[in-house]
């Protein structure tokens, strides 16, 4: 398996498992992964946070880690990556009001490379353009976003993932099993054990 090179856009309370895990996941199975920061460099932090689903109308939040960031925002070349991971959390909110996130994001998926996006992530993929036609799922209360988009909205259980082509999508951290499975397949990632 040749490594890929992923980018992972983050910002300031992104969910804490949907940063942290996928990052570590993807570096475990051999992929280099940057993860980067509107305004940030190399070396800084990005705060999250952890929702969880406790039985209330909506996820609480709580406190989480700091994120370390590994690479440069305004260096990134969106056509020296493979592949994106869109984590979700608060900061998709605004991240998608910033227009070289929208840029990056569009190189993507202008030229089918695979993207993960989970959670609000897909604020992100509906603020770019680049859902119309695709069936995709996130945390349900961006089902309008993403049908406004011209998306087709998967209501899966909460640990559930779907793909659709080189889009692979959930709708919160507890499906991370599935949602990461299924992107390594799209990745071409083989794992030996």
């Amino acid at each position: 398996m040749a490594a890929k090179r992923i980018l992972m856009i983050v910002g300031d309370f992104v969910e804490d498992y949907e940063a942290m895990v996928p990052f570590q996941a993807l570096l475990m199975v051999g992929h280099r992964v940057d993860a980067v920061c509107p305004d940030k460099k190399a070396g800084m932090k990005a705060r999250t946070a952890i929702h969880d689903f406790e039985g209330d109308q909506t996820y609480s939040e709580k406190p989480g880690h700091h994120f370390t960031l590994n690479a440069d925002f305004d260096s990134v070349r969106p056509e020296n990556y493979d592949a994106l991971v869109l984590p979700g959390g608060r900061a998709p909110e605004y991240l998608r009001l910033n227009d070289r996130v929208l840029e990056i994001v569009r190189h993507f998926a202008e030229t089918n490379k695979p993207i993960a996006a989970i959670c609000h992530g897909l604020q992100i993929l509906a603020a770019a353009g680049a859902l119309e036609g695709r069936i995709c799922s996130g945390y349900p209360a961006v089902a309008p976003e993403i049908t406004r988009a011209g998306g087709r909205y998967a209501d899966l259980a909460v640990d559930c993932a779907v793909s659709d082509g080189n889009l692979v999508t959930a709708p919160a951290w507890p499906a991370h099993p599935q949602w990461l499975a299924q992107f390594l397949r799209v990745l071409g990632t083989r794992i030996e054990l």
